[in-house]
């Protein structure tokens, strides 16, 4: 199933994540095992999911509706394990993970101006490098992407200002879609979202340094 399916590799990372997170959060004993639980029933699912799929098209290459209903039930038992499973890590993480959040931006904002100048420098240099062709890494959209610039600078914004781990949870996720979308549509790679991240959330960060303290 690993060396075959690209999605179950994608699994078996999320899950070293999760377990690594858990063991650094200091989840107990009963959230260890619920989480091992949801682990196992979203990878027996993906490995069910595989395996219907496999044996339809061994059947059949022809369009069959009872085929159709096979493949998008086992997808659909992946979809909801999945689901489930964003519950779970919802309910066990996210108070650890906010509490974390909060004390590492207030630490952030409360850091030598010159730290977050020397960062956004070492940031802009790299950008540099890439744009110069000195640093061999493919180039697609330009360096860095604007777009996921302005958005982390603004979900920074919104976490620095409101301090309300629900909103800012909210704030991130849209900026990494902004990001997504614009790997997806092949406009920039990974590295250039990267980077404009780091820039945007360095500036706002710089910015708030200057102006509030």
């Amino acid at each position: 199933m690993v060396r075959t399916q690209p999605n179950m590799r994608i699994h078996i990372l999320a899950t070293l994540v999760v377990l690594a997170g858990a063991i650094l959060l200091g989840v107990s004993r009963v959230e260890l095992a619920i989480l091992l639980l949801t682990i196992a029933l979203v990878l027996v699912a993906e490995m069910i999911n595989t395996a219907i799929e496999s044996t339809v098209d061994l059947i059949t290459q022809e369009y069959h509706e009872k085929a159709k209903v096979a493949k998008h039930v086992a997808a659909g038992a992946v979809l909801l394990a999945a689901v489930g499973a964003v519950f779970v890590g919802y309910l066990i993480f996210f108070d650890r993970v906010a509490a974390l959040a909060h004390t590492s931006l207030q630490r952030l904002t409360q850091a030598p101006q010159l730290v977050t100048l020397l960062a956004l420098c070492a940031v802009v240099v790299v950008a540099v490098l890439m744009k110069a062709g000195v640093v061999p890494f493919r180039i697609q959209g330009g360096l860095p992407s604007a777009h996921t610039a302005t958005a982390f600078a603004l979900a920074t914004a919104i976490a620095l200002i409101g301090q309300d781990p629900r909103i800012t949870l909210l704030a991130v996720a849209t900026a990494a879609l902004v990001g997504q979308a614009r790997i997806e549509g092949k406009i920039h790679s990974l590295f250039e979202v990267l980077v404009g991240a780091a820039l945007g959330v360095l500036v706002t960060v710089v910015a708030f340094q200057l102006l509030v303290h």
